[in-house]
């Protein structure tokens, strides 16, 4: 076995090496900085790699499987935070020129608390938007995520660093955050996994500057992987009075249990967006796997007019009050785009915001609703294949924001239910497009079930290397 074998291996595989001392981690962890070190000028998924730690940490593991004695669920697995989580002895940049000179942080966040304390090896911080402010991975320091299927095309985002560096074995498990879609778009542009769990399941601190839409979760290669890390990042931490109480679930345990008997809504555009043909035609068939799983799939729709003005709303007074903070001089640092929605976000009055919070109470009950006839809900990831990369948008003409393109993701933020994006297909140029499972609150599990079994219906490659397509 190579080292760059491991290094595209799942974590449940390097898992079960370690177990057969058939492998260690420090070999793994060799094998992901290999591939880091080979590919992230082309693909810009790592902001900070920490090479000499994660070979401490790794070779602290091994022993700790030679004695027969593993930490916990993840002892030695290559693991990556995005650079909104705070890492102790990392500096916390977030994308922004104006986290320049930040000194190394002094304690974990909660994410990063749970899986250092499983035995996570942690490789680095991947790239985000400044302060995951859009659907795409570029900012001010001059970071660009690239797609590795063509890295001409963005990889999505705010979590595209993460997602890439799944795709290309940069690592095993990695977190992502996702206030509007910003774990599930760049898994569904690049074609790996990626859960938004229910809000308050995975805990956080500190908490977004956007507010209770945002949420942190695992994106990975395999279900299994997806399952196996929120299994390690669930649960109960005081520093977040959101996070639910932590009832110890295993979220492999049923995992490969299938849909069959179960009713899921099938809706190609939610009843208001514009989806591209190829994409469509890859979710009827998505869809048809389904029905041969066993599933009784009805058209239906959610039955809500589209949330992007509430959504915006709430988008852009949460990053008016991020822009309160920063001094003249840090304001004149921030990408262009992030400066105009602060001073959009400018506009909307305290009577909005209350009018807002009844709005999106009277959008969750119609969910709810729906979801009372249905166990899931499964659309289109994304309704456009990947476009050029250090855009936010593909055509001015037709989109005014991120927003406008993300149609499938952020309503669900608002909702605050489980969603994740599983890949199905390829479009005629080689491009990934992703199938959107949704959940009822709390039904993390079930999402993850039904992802599963979609999965090893049709499973799908991973790149071996980045690669552009020329035309």
């Amino acid at each position: 076995m190579t080292a760059t074998d491991l290094a595209r291996l799942s974590a449940g595989e390097l898992l079960r090496l370690y177990r057969r001392k058939a492998a260690s981690p420090v070999e793994a962890t060799r094998a992901c900085l290999e591939r880091i070190e080979r590919f992230n000028d082309q693909v810009g998924a790592y902001c900070l790699v920490d090479g000499e730690g994660a070979l401490e940490a790794a070779r602290a593991s091994e022993a700790r499987w030679l004695e027969g004695r593993p930490r916990g669920l993840i002892d030695g697995v290559p693991t990556s935070i995005k650079d909104l989580s705070l890492v102790k002895g990392w500096p916390t940049r977030r994308g922004s020129r104006t986290g320049d000179g930040a000194a190394p942080e002094t304690v974990d966040s909660p994410p990063v608390a749970r899986l250092r304390e499983q035995g996570a090896v942690l490789l680095g911080k991947t790239t985000t938007p400044e302060f995951g402010w859009k659907g795409v991975t570029d900012n001010p320091r001059g970071d660009v995520a690239r797609n590795p299927w063509d890295t001409s095309r963005t990889a999505g985002g705010s979590s595209g660093g993460a997602a890439v560096a799944a795709a290309l074995g940069m690592g095993a498990l990695h977190t992502g955050s996702d206030g509007g879609g910003s774990i599930r778009m760049p898994a569904g542009f690049t074609g790996v996994v990626g859960i938004k769990p229910s809000f308050g399941r995975v805990p956080t601190w500190p908490h977004s500057p956007f507010g209770t839409v945002s949420h942190i979760g695992p994106m990975t290669r395999t279900v299994a992987d997806t399952a196996l890390m929120l299994t390690v990042l669930a649960g109960r931490d005081a520093r977040d009075w959101h996070a639910l109480p932590g009832d110890g679930r295993d979220y492999r345990v049923g995992l490969e249990d299938g849909v069959r008997g179960l009713r899921i809504a099938a809706s190609a555009d939610l009843g208001y967006a514009e989806v591209d043909p190829e994409i469509r035609g890859a979710f009827e068939e998505a869809v048809g796997t389904l029905v041969e799983l066993g599933a009784i799939v009805e058209r239906a729709d959610p039955g809500f007019s589209s949330p992007r003005d509430m959504f915006c709303r709430h988008w852009f007074s949460a990053a008016a009050h991020l822009g309160r903070g920063l001094a003249p001089e840090q304001r004149a640092m921030l990408d262009p785009g992030l400066l105009e929605i602060m001073e959009e976000g400018e506009r909307v009055s305290a009577a909005d915001l209350y009018e807002l919070q009844a709005q999106r109470t009277d959008l969750g009950m119609q969910a709810q609703l729906f979801f009372e006839r249905y166990d899931l809900l499964v659309t289109p990831t994304l309704p456009l294949l990947a476009f050029e990369a250090g855009l936010e948008v593909p055509d001015r003409q037709r989109y005014a924001r991120w927003i406008d393109w993300s149609p499938f993701s952020y309503p669900f933020n608002l909702t605050q239910q489980p969603a994740a994006s599983v890949p199905c297909g390829f479009s005629k140029g080689g491009l990934p497009i992703g199938l959107h499972v949704v959940g009822p609150r709390y039904a993390d599990g079930l999402v993850l079930q039904a992802a599963r079994a979609f999965e090893a219906a049709r499973p799908q490659p991973m790149p071996e290397a980045p690669r552009r397509r020329d035309g």
